[in-house]
C-alpha cells in the first residue's frame, strides 16, 4: 500500500484541528479504560483511601446519570471543541423554530462509527443554544459508560446522560419544557453498517422512543446527520459473513459493537484512527407533536 504523506506546509490552524480531533479519538477509545486502570492502581497502591472515598462518592452519586446528569457549560465551551468542529467541519442546520415551552425527543440518524455529529452539535459549543434558545440538549448514551470511575464525571460534564428508559423519562418529564433528549435510534449496532457511500438504518424494531414521547407529551424531531458515514472506512462485513457474525455475537455478549475501521494518521492520509476531513451537516426537521 502506497502511503500518502501530508504536506509539510499545512497551516497551523489545521494542525491544531487535527490535534483536537486526536484527543477526542483518545477520549472515545481509550480514556475509559485508562480511568479504570488508574482506579485499580489507587486501590492497590498507597493511595487506596482515595479509591475508598471515590467509591463512597460513586455510591451516593450513582443515580445522577439517570436524573439529568451534571453538566458544566465551561467544559462544553473549551476552545479545543471549536477546533474539533472546524476540522470536519460540523454544521447544525435549523429548518424550523422549536418552542422552549415544550420538551422534545430528537431521533438522531445515522450512528456512524463514532457519532461525531451528535457529540459535536449537542455536547460542544453554543451553536445549539444560539439556534434554539431556551432548550437544553441531553445526549443519551449507553449506561455502561457511567460505571467507569472518573470517566463518568467527564462525559456527564459535557451533557451526556444514560439512555435508559428512566433517564429519558426524567428529561422529558420537565414540567416547564425546555429539554431536548437526543437518542441515536440505531444504537451501536448501526455502527456496523457505517460504510462510506452507503446508508443502512436500524429503525424497524426501534419504536420505544416513540412510546416515550407519547407518554410524556414530547414532540418528536427527526434529525439526520449527512456525512456521518463518510468519516471512516470499515472492513467489509456484509450480513452473513463470518466477520459480521463474530461482531454480532460479541455485541450480544458485551453490549456494544466493535466495527473494524480506519481513517487517516497524523502525518499521512493512508491509515490511522483519525477521521477523514468530511463535512457533517446535521439537519433537524419539523417537530411532530
Amino acid at each position: 500500500m502506497k502511503v500518502q504523506f501530508a504536506p509539510i506546509n499545512i497551516p497551523l490552524q489545521r494542525r491544531i484541528q487535527t490535534v483536537a480531533v486526536l484527543q477526542w479519538i483518545f477520549s472515545f477509545l481509550l480514556l475509559a479504560q485508562l480511568c479504570c486502570g488508574f482506579f485499580v492502581i489507587l486501590i492497590l497502591g498507597n493511595f487506596w483511601f482515595l479509591a475508598v472515598l471515590y467509591l463512597l462518592w460513586l455510591y451516593l452519586d450513582w443515580e445522577t446519570p439517570c436524573t439529568g446528569g451534571r453538566r458544566f457549560q465551561w467544559m462544553s465551551n473549551w476552545t479545543v471543541w471549536k477546533y474539533f468542529r472546524e476540522y470536519f467541519p460540523i454544521h447544525l442546520i435549523k429548518t424550523s423554530d422549536l418552542n422552549p415551552n415544550h420538551n422534545y425527543l430528537f431521533g438522531f440518524h445515522p450512528h456512524g462509527v463514532l457519532v461525531a455529529g451528535a457529540f459535536g452539535n449537542f455536547c460542544t459549543g453554543t451553536s445549539f443554544k444560539n439556534l434554539f434558545p431556551g432548550l437544553t440538549p441531553y445526549l443519551h448514551i449507553m449506561p455502561m459508560w457511567f460505571g467507569c470511575p472518573f470517566f463518568r464525571e467527564y462525559i456527564m460534564s459535557a451533557g451526556m446522560v444514560s439512555v435508559s428508559k428512566r433517564s429519558v423519562s426524567y428529561v422529558l418529564n420537565n414540567k416547564g419544557g425546555g429539554h431536548a433528549s437526543i437518542i441515536v435510534i440505531g444504537g451501536a449496532e448501526e455502527s456496523l453498517n457505517a460504510h462510506p457511500g452507503s446508508l443502512t438504518l436500524n429503525i424497524l424494531k426501534r419504536k420505544g422512543f416513540i412510546k416515550l414521547a407519547l407518554k410524556h407529551g414530547a414532540h418528536l424531531v427527526p434529525v439526520f446527520s449527512f456525512g456521518e458515514n463518510e468519516l471512516f472506512k470499515q472492513i467489509a462485513n456484509p450480513r452473513g459473513s463470518w466477520l459480521r457474525n463474530v461482531q454480532e455475537k460479541l455485541q450480544k455478549i458485551m453490549g456494544f459493537a466493535i466495527p473494524l475501521f480506519h481513517g487517516r494518521g497524523i502525518f499521512q492520509y493512508s491509515f490511522g484512527f483519525i477521521p477523514y476531513r468530511q463535512p457533517i451537516h446535521t439537519v433537524g426537521k419539523f417537530p411532530v407533536p
